[in-house]
């Protein structure tokens, strides 16, 4: 069933080259694949019973240990339904979309598809082609539908994260060196005697994708130029490959690597965590804003990491900062989501996203406002939504761990957030009308379609997290666990 989930979307973006299926109809043809790719997702978490569930291994390249290896467990499952509802909620939002609308589906649905597919991935060389083919998918998207100087930024994406796919691919061969196969799970059960280096090829890599200060700078652009849609799946999904990827690989497979440099992983995480927010306090772009705050937000999910493989750290308060940083893949994944579907609804009424052009935008879209103001207090981590959740647990494993000093300053990380994003709403929404204002109206029935749920959920995981955190807590155990040994 799982391989069912993986491929349904890239079957139905080979449905949509046949000739009779019409540009109209190109859209529906996704959301009734991502509809049911959901729902079979939906599945797979009543019917999961813990460890490595719905596993599937066939053999690939024998010669080298490599398969096709896939299964599920807490850390994944969670990633994977967050990918499908945001594909889903993506196609509803690009119902109107009238360049090419049956390529601009079927990229999204193999996008899909190498999403989930990583994520459930158990063989390092399998994921290894989810991980590079994800760069494809989205260098197409950007330079094919995005706006302002695309082509650069789709260029400038494609050549950093391409890179590090290829340090990536270094560390992957260290470890099969050393272990001599590439199922993850036998290089978790007996994690190789592998050089530092090992984890040095490996890290670098994921830091390019997640990404961290100082291998960010691919980041902004990609989302200034991107549609988005496009914006809304780099920025849930495919940053969430990185961390995915430390957490899953780089902190099982090489321990005590891991536990030597947790301090550096910690500090490179409090410095994006600090980065990112004061870079986007000096944005006049909404789009570039809300990229710096990605940087800022998936600094907090590397600390947490970080403080995990701290020796001297309590095994609870460690379990508790994996707790939080899955949460925090998850919570923004969804936050950040509705935040560029939103941010597009500016750029389909007045091609901008200049701060300083708009102001009183609460006047004449209210609903709109709404929605972002919610997004935004989401973002800050107000009580009652998902990134409070996320961000409590992280700051508690962190201080509890010993990273005293990483957690204060991270603490003022959420303040410079707070400021950041209360002064957008104030200059944009709020005050006297700008020169583009006139321009603005509320949301239409599909964009209020695809950013509901997206906020919806975000509140039901603030009020009532506990079916989500009963998926993670296990297998962010084993994790500290593994680390440990």
């Amino acid at each position: 069933m799982l391989s069912l989930v993986i491929f349904l979307p890239l079957v139905a973006a080979a449905v949509l080259a046949l000739p009779w299926i019409g540009a109209r109809a190109a859209i529906w043809v996704w959301i009734a694949a991502s509809a049911l790719d959901l729902a079979l997702v939906v599945a797979l978490w009543v019917g999961y019973r813990g460890g490595i569930g719905y596993e599937e291994r066939l053999r690939w390249i024998p010669s080298v240990g490599a398969g096709y290896h896939v299964g599920v467990d807490g850390l994944s499952l969670p990633l994977i339904a967050m990918s499908a509802v945001l594909f889903l909620v993506c196609a509803v939002y690009s119902l109107r979309e009238p360049v090419r609308p049956r390529a601009y589906a079927a990229l999204f649905l193999f996008l899909q598809t190498v999403s989930i597919g990583l994520f459930a991935a158990l063989d390092l060389l399998l994921f290894f082609v989810f991980f590079d083919l994800s760069i494809v998918g989205m260098y197409f998207v950007i330079a094919g539908w995005g706006h302002g100087d695309r082509a650069r930024s789709a260029l400038k994406f494609f050549l950093y994260t391409f890179l590090g796919s290829l340090s990536l691919l270094l560390g992957f061969i260290g470890l099969y060196l050393a272990g001599n196969t590439f199922d993850m799970v036998e290089l978790i059960r007996n994690p190789p005697a592998a050089p530092a280096v090992v984890l040095l090829a490996i890290g670098v890599g994921l830091a390019v994708k997640t990404p961290t200060v100082p291998v960010h700078t691919w980041l902004p652009p990609a989302h200034t130029d991107a549609p988005a849609a496009g914006s809304a799946i780099l920025a849930a999904v495919l940053l969430k490959m990185g961390t995915y990827g430390m957490a899953r690989i780089a902190m099982p497979m090489l321990p005590e690597a891991w536990r030597a440099y947790a301090w550096v992983v910690i500090v490179i995480g409090v410095v994006s965590v600090l980065y990112g927010a004061l870079v986007a306090l000096a944005q006049e772009d909404m789009k570039r804003l809300i990229a710096y705050t990605s940087v800022n937000h998936m600094g907090y999910i590397v600390l947490a990491l970080g403080a995990a493989g701290l020796a001297g750290g309590g095994t609870q308060a460690r379990e508790v900062a994996v707790d939080g940083a899955v949460t925090q893949m998850v919570s923004h994944g969804l936050i950040t989501g509705a935040l560029f579907l939103l941010t597009g609804v500016l750029w389909d009424r007045a091609e901008s996203y200049q701060i300083p052009r708009f102001g009183g935008i609460a006047g004449r879209a209210p609903v709109f406002t709404g929605l972002m103001a919610l997004a935004a207090f989401a973002s800050l981590g107000l009580p009652g939504l998902s990134g409070f959740i996320a961000e409590f647990q992280i700051f508690t494993g962190v201080i509890g761990a010993g990273a005293v000093w990483a957690g204060a300053l991270g603490i003022v990380g959420i303040l410079i957030t707070a400021a950041l994003l209360l002064r957008l709403l104030h200059r944009a929404f709020l005050g006297s009308p700008g020169e583009l204002t006139p321009r603005v109206t509320d949301v239409r029935p599909r964009e209020l379609a695809a950013v509901a749920p997206l906020l919806g959920l975000s509140l039901v995981i603030g009020i009532a997290p506990r079916w989500l955190l009963d998926m993670i807590e296990p297998a962010s155990a084993a994790l500290v666990h593994l680390v440990g040994r």
